[in-house]
């Protein structure tokens, strides 16, 4: 099975569960990644030459999906709109049309750059966060889909949903380290991330693939000045 994944931090905790969960010799050597930005791995889906993958939530509709996605109940620092220019990220599907479904202008920034950019104290708004006040709801950002071999990933999804994967220290610090971030910021953020797609996430999803847009302040009122978590 090809499985797509987004090289981003917040599928740490899944990856270090898939290298577990992977175990016999025939199923590693039967079992490849590929990691790229969600952009590419939407595209690598939709031509088929991936089987499964955490796909942007905007391009899941219709598609096979599993009860896992990428979701945040509130901020989750990694998918920012920083003042200035209206500008979309080129890595993103689903952040750039959050920002205009909220009525935001301004420049989108996600992934690990987006979290070391608030860490670092830089002026942004959490576009999960606005969902949440504008809405009440979570918001969804992926969801693990499949092309083929639905059986293995629907087994896979009920396993992680399950499990409470701990990831080993020397992994800790050697993806922080990766990220110009130290180790205790890196658990502190993935504190943030919530995979089960229960019923208010699947709420929340609907109603932003529904949603062409949700009234906003204009972003010269609604940036505040982000503060370096300690």
């Amino acid at each position: 099975m090809q499985f797509g994944s987004i090289n981003y931090l917040n599928l740490l905790p899944f990856q270090v569960f898939m290298k577990r969960a992977i175990q016999n010799p025939a199923a590693k050597l039967s079992f490849g990644y590929r990691r790229a930005v969600p952009s590419h791995i939407n595209d690598a889906f939709k031509r088929r030459k991936i089987d499964a993958a955490f796909i942007s939530s905007v391009a899941s509709k219709g598609c096979r999906c599993s009860d896992l996605g990428i979701i945040a109940k509130g901020k989750v620092y990694s998918v920012l709109l920083l003042p200035g220019a209206a500008q979309n990220d080129p890595a993103s599907a689903t952040s750039n049309r959050l920002a205009k479904t909220l009525g935001l202008e301004g420049r989108v920034l996600i992934g690990d750059a987006a979290l070391q950019h608030y860490l670092l104290g830089g002026e942004s708004i959490d576009l999960a966060e606005v969902w949440r006040e504008k809405t009440g709801l979570p918001f969804v950002f992926a969801r693990l889909c499949y092309n083929r071999h639905g059986k293995q990933v629907e087994k896979l999804s009920r396993l992680f949903a399950k499990s409470k994967t701990r990831i080993p220290q020397y992994i800790l610090k050697r993806e922080a380290k990766k990220r110009g971030i130290t180790p205790k910021q890196l658990k502190w953020y993935l504190g943030h991330i919530h995979y089960e797609m229960d019923w208010k996430a699947k709420q929340g999803l609907k109603k932003f693939l529904k949603l062409k847009s949700l009234s906003s302040q204009p972003l010269s009122r609604s940036v505040q000045s982000s503060h370096r978590h300690r």
